[in-house]
């Protein structure tokens, strides 16, 4: 089996504080910065609903559009989120499992 590397957006509330992040566990990741385990950044603004990610099969590729996105305007960032989660819905809950 492939690994597989995640970028991901997480959000404290639509159109609120984001984060942007790589890993190679998207839902123990998550699961760590619901849980105040993240980056000092995630906790200080409770940012832990996650609103977006891409799935990508190099950690390089990944890696790369997530420095690409962090360059990008707000409001491109927001219109990415909106265009696959209009109403910037907690997507963990699809990932975690029972």
């Amino acid at each position: 089996m492939e690994k597989q590397f995640y970028v991901y957006i997480l959000a404290n509330m639509p159109r609120g504080a984001i984060y942007i992040g790589v890993t190679n566990d998207l839902a123990r990741r998550v699961w760590q910065h619901k849980e105040g385990h993240g980056a000092r950044y995630t906790r200080r603004y409770r940012i832990g609903r996650l609103v977006y990610f891409e799935v990508h099969a190099a950690a390089e590729a990944a890696i790369v559009r997530e420095k690409q996105l962090k360059r990008w305007r707000r409001a491109w960032k927001d219109d990415l989120i909106e265009s696959g989660n209009r109403h910037w819905r907690d997507l963990y809950v699809d990932i975690a499992g029972p």
